[in-house]
Order: structure tokens, then sequence, then C-alpha cells
């Protein structure tokens, strides 16, 4: 399956754990509403794509775990800065 773009609606989420799920496809766009979130795992999926630079819009973000997927690409500068 993929993310629900309903995420983007839970303006108060404080993490968000779908580690080992299957979740295959790109990120989407509502996730960057997120800006509430400290924890994101999307570790150990088959997500494609490259890490956009709007993550670097979730200010409130401690911790990132993207690994074991098949996405590609540069991180961006605008993670450098949370």
């Amino acid at each position: 399956g993929t993310l629900p773009k309903e995420l983007g609606l839970l303006e108060f989420l404080d993490y968000l754990n779908v580690r080992n799920n299957k979740l295959s496809g790109t990120l989407p766009t509502e996730l960057y509403q997120l800006t509430s979130t400290t924890l994101l795992s999307l570790s150990s999926n088959l997500m494609t794509g490259t890490l956009p630079a709007e993550l670097g819009q979730l200010t409130a973000l401690i911790f990132l775990d993207i690994s074991s997927n098949l996405m590609k690409g540069a991180i961006p500068t605008e993670l450098g800065r949370l």
C-alpha cells in the first residue's frame, strides 16, 4: 500500500512509525504539513523517489529514519537546518 494523503490532516501528530509495512510509492506532499511531528520512521519499506526538500518544513522533527527503502538521490540541505 501507500501512505494516505489524509495523514496531512493530523496536525498534532507527535510521532509516526510505519516501519516494516511494505509501503510503496513516493512520500505524499501532505506529509509536509505534519509540522508538530517529532519522530518519523519510514524504514524497511519499499518507498521510491527522492527525499524531498520539503521535509525541511517539519521544524519539530528530531528523528527521521528512511533506511532500507528504494529511495535515491542526495539528502536535501534543508534537512540539515532542522
